[in-house]
């Protein structure tokens, strides 16, 4: 549940902290005082875009920060399947918006606005204007319908799902079994010259390596001849000052001294390694300058081999070994086109397996939508008639898709009639904000015990109603708040007196600086706003009266 909310700077906001209670909590306030800046200030929380000029005057930027309880270990656990960590089963989402940016974090990791919105969306369920408008959706009703049909619906629209992204694979796969005979000789043509071009060329493993070794050596060879020839000259060729005369100069040096030292001796062994060091040496490059030979013909075959080489990696891979992958490619989709006829029927047969597949697993689903339909239009007929509508009359009607969906095949309805005698209409012919409202109430209770999200918010929920009708609401908003956590901003009496935390807020001007702030009232405060509520702006005593009355009747109801 949501336990505290922090927001600073946004409109007339300086900076309020507000520490919520299980049960049903209570907003209220006069007109302007600044409500929807409070929900307003949530939604920020939870992703949704706010103008620059919202950003207050106490400051160049705003911020709101949102801190839950999360004490549900399936609501936990999908929280850690997106590596967030609830540590003492806290979780805070905050939102910092400057003039062109904002900053979202979880636990204080930055996250992206998608993020915030995704986790927001488990832990909250916000029901506004907006969102009363969604239940003219049909597809809007469909997800009412499963959310209260259970388990059991959920667990085969994940089968459908599965089955559904295969039936579509399958049938990309087999979009190619679509061409006429013309289209497959064209293609069958020139795959083949594909497959010829790389036969043709006889590629071997590593080849290309190879080859570039060689026609670096071939393009350089009278660089190799002319460097080795002067090294050679150098220490072994002709001459009096080639580096093996030196030595054997220096040898004959040291042997003439070597009887007078011993120390010598390790000296004279090392001139020794030299000299034959530098034999093998000038033997060994004698040998190579002697082999070195450049022959034209071969250098251009070469140059030829490795251009063909070239030519088709530009055109069919980086390397041999992708040429070779590509072509082994095309040689498979000539053995199909070769095997049309065959391999398309084997490509539509599973196709249909797989539609029956997902046509047994759509009747099973459908099977069981239409039986919860019977009981969601019973037992919401009877909430209706608790929530003032005297005459209700409701159906669910069903349509099936001649095509698959991630849903199955059902396309649903909602149809009411709110008069006697009047016929059945779609939700958004006959229904006013107030009405349409209250049905959304009425659809909240009952799958308030099967609705994951910890926080529910109402806003406008007693839009266009008032008298009975508000006490009914006031009724049902009450059965929520004893499964969840029910945050309520409202202007009816009716509604705030069933409160198990009522919080007032107040447009304040000091020091010539209007504030909006929110305060939790105790049980004099509650008296007093309820009287306000019930008598305008001038409270009397037997207007207060009248609250204490009001008070009294909610808390005896509320602990039937």
């Amino acid at each position: 549940m949501l336990v505290n909310l922090s927001v600073k700077n946004i409109a007339l906001i300086d900076d309020i902290e507000v520490e919520f209670s299980r049960g049903l909590n209570i907003l209220t306030g006069e007109t302007g005082a600044g409500k929807s800046i409070i929900l307003g200030a949530v939604n920020l929380a939870l992703g949704k875009k706010m103008s620059s000029d919202m950003i207050g005057k106490f400051g160049d930027y705003a911020l709101v920060e949102l801190v839950f309880t999360v004490e549900s270990k399936k609501l936990q656990t999908e929280l850690l399947g997106r590596d967030i960590i609830c540590e003492d089963d806290q979780l805070i989402l905050s939102r910092k918006v400057m003039a062109g940016k904002s900053i979202c974090k979880i636990n204080s990791e930055t996250c992206t606005t998608s993020q915030m919105r995704e986790v927001a969306s488990l832990l909250l369920d916000i029901h506004g204007q907006h969102e009363h408008q969604k239940l003219l959706s049909g597809e809007q009703q469909l997800e009412i319908l499963d959310e209260f049909a259970g388990n059991q619906v959920a667990r085969l629209k994940s089968e459908i799902a599965r089955e559904y992204e295969q039936l579509v694979k399958l049938k990309e796969e087999s979009s190619h079994y679509h061409i006429d005979e013309e289209a497959r000789n064209r293609e069958l043509s020139f795959l083949e010259f594909e497959i010829n071009e790389i036969t043709m060329a006889k590629l071997e493993s590593e080849e290309d390596f190879l080859l570039e070794k060689t026609y670096r050596r071939l393009s350089n060879s009278k660089r190799i001849v002319e460097g080795l020839q002067g090294a050679y000259s150098l220490t072994g060729g002709e001459g009096s000052q080639t580096a093996s005369d030196l030595i054997s100069g220096a040898i004959k040096e040291v042997s003439g001294v070597q009887s007078y030292d011993e120390g010598l001796d390790n000296i004279y062994k090392m001139l020794l390694d030299i000299e034959t060091m530098l034999g093998d040496y000038n033997h060994e490059v004698a040998a190579y300058l002697q082999d070195l030979t450049f022959s034209d013909e071969e250098f251009h075959d070469v140059e030829e081999r490795l251009n063909l080489i070239n030519r088709l990696k530009n055109k069919y891979g980086q390397s041999i070994a992708d040429i070779l992958g590509y072509q082994q490619k095309q040689m498979e989709k000539v053995e199909k086109l070769n095997n049309f006829a065959e391999l398309k029927v084997k490509a539509q047969a599973k196709i249909k397996e797989q539609e029956d597949i997902l046509e047994t697993l759509c009747s099973e689903l459908s099977i069981i939508r239409q039986n919860s339909a019977v009981d969601f239009k019973e037992r919401l007929t009877t909430t209706l008639a608790d929530l003032n509508f005297n005459t209700v009359d409701f159906e669910i009607v069903f349509k099936q898709m001649d095509r698959y969906t991630v849903k199955g095949q059902d396309q649903i309805e909602f149809l009411i009639s709110t008069n006697l005698g009047e016929e059945l209409k779609s939700l958004a012919k006959v229904l006013s904000g107030g009405e349409l409202s209250r049905i959304m109430l009425g659809i909240k209770t009952l799958i308030a015990d099967k609705d994951d999200a910890s926080t529910q918010i109402f806003d406008e929920i007693d839009a266009g109603i008032s008298g009975r009708t508000a006490q009914k609401v006031a009724e049902k908003m009450d059965v929520i708040a004893k499964q969840r956590q029910v945050i309520c901003i409202t202007h009816l009496p009716q509604i705030a007196a069933m409160a198990d935390a009522h919080y007032e807020i107040q447009k304040n001007i000091d020091d010539n600086k209007t504030t909006t702030q929110i305060f939790k009232l105790d049980n004099k405060g509650i008296i007093e706003e309820l009287g306000r509520m019930l008598g305008g702006a001038q409270v009397t005593d037997s207007v207060r009266e009248n609250a204490r009355e009001m008070r009294a009747l909610a808390i005896n109801y509320k602990h039937k």
